[in-house]
């Protein structure tokens, strides 16, 4: 088993947790990454892009000048794909589908194979608990500036661009809405994030560690 401190809002250490090896001492492995967030950006592709054909445009109905005699090259349409306004050759077409199948154990897998790597560079952050009385950004920002200090990660607080995924165990409007406005940081629920989320932040913090890891310890099914 892998032990991890676990902070408080305030950024004092409020104990420690044993994780499981199953979930966070995976090695890493590239190939099956790279396969499972490749299948989930083709799965959000809405493959709306459509192009027409030379047989879809409009006009070009009449032969632009005669065959011969003009000195210019001979042109039977508007249409055709050399003219401004002529139809596309090759073109994207909506009727293209982008989605790829990936089975469960194999979307568990990377999802372990990211978390243990997040681990092992020291990228995870573990708080018991996130509590706002009232809903304001202010005690939001306070909250990560307590933990950036805590943890040594001064980007965490501070950076214009969104570095660390918060994971939260449940949906709460207080919290929700208090730490939104926060540029650095992205929040999302512990039962729905994946492995491209969660390798397209810096940082990942984790709310209610002991209830998030018997979670994800659900997932393999096992």
């Amino acid at each position: 088993m892998l032990k991890a401190t676990i902070y408080n809002q305030k950024g004092a250490e409020a104990g420690s947790i044993e994780l499981p090896e199953k979930v966070f001492g995976m090695k890493w492995k590239t190939d099956l990454v790279h396969q499972v967030v490749e299948s989930i950006r083709g799965n959000k592709r809405a493959g709306t892009a459509d192009t027409k054909g030379r047989g879809e445009v409009r006009g070009g109905g009449k032969k632009p000048w005669k065959q011969k005699g003009t000195g210019q090259a001979r042109h039977g349409s508007t249409r055709s794909p050399i003219w401004v306004g002529g139809g596309v050759t090759h073109g994207p077409l909506a009727e293209k589908n982008y989605k790829k199948k990936i089975n469960k154990k194999m979307r568990v897998g990377a999802l372990y194979a990211v978390l243990s790597k997040k681990l092992k560079d020291g990228e995870i952050i573990f708080v018991d608990s996130l509590v706002m009385k009232d809903i304001k950004t202010k005690s939001a920002v306070d909250v990560m500036a307590n933990l950036a200090k805590a943890t040594g990660f001064k980007m965490i607080a501070s950076s214009k661009k969104p570095k660390v995924l918060v994971a939260i165990a449940a949906k709460d409007e207080k919290i929700q809405k208090s730490f939104r406005n926060i540029p650095s940081l992205e929040l999302a629920m512990i039962n729905n994030i994946n492995p491209m989320q969660v390798l397209n932040y810096k940082y990942l913090l984790i709310e209610n560690p002991e209830s998030a890891v018997k979670f994800l310890l659900t997932r393999s099914g096992k």
